[in-house]
């Protein structure tokens, strides 16, 4: 990945309302939200999420559809991806124990059976 993309995606996400954004979105998994249904659980207001929206997709972080009359949010997992693998490609220097809690924090986030 190149500096200035990784710097532009890690831009979007540096504010409040994106993040908050972005992680509803993750959290939504592939069927991602509609965007009413993400200003209503983030209570903000239309215009303000359609900026964040907008910010989130130029930095190709999220993905829209259409699907009758709504348009749908998902991430783009595979830009998350390779961010998280450009912040870690270096990691470690020879010293994997510098990330092995990382890689437990990801174990347990990404594969733990859902209650």
């Amino acid at each position: 990945m190149e500096l200035t993309l990784a710097v532009s995606r890690l831009s979007a996400l540096a504010h409040e309302g994106r993040l908050s954004v972005f992680r509803l979105l993750v959290q939504a998994g592939v069927l991602g939200l509609a965007a009413g249904e993400i200003a209503r659980r983030l209570e903000v207001l239309p215009n303000t999420l359609s900026a964040n929206l907008n910010v989130l997709a130029h930095a190709g972080l999220i993905r829209s559809r259409r699907q009758g009359r709504s348009i749908i949010y998902t991430a783009n997992f595979d830009h998350m991806r390779d961010l998280l693998g450009f912040l870690v490609e270096d990691c470690c220097g020879g010293s994997p124990e510098i990330c092995s809690p990382l890689a437990e924090v990801l174990r347990a986030a990404c594969c733990a059976p859902q209650a």
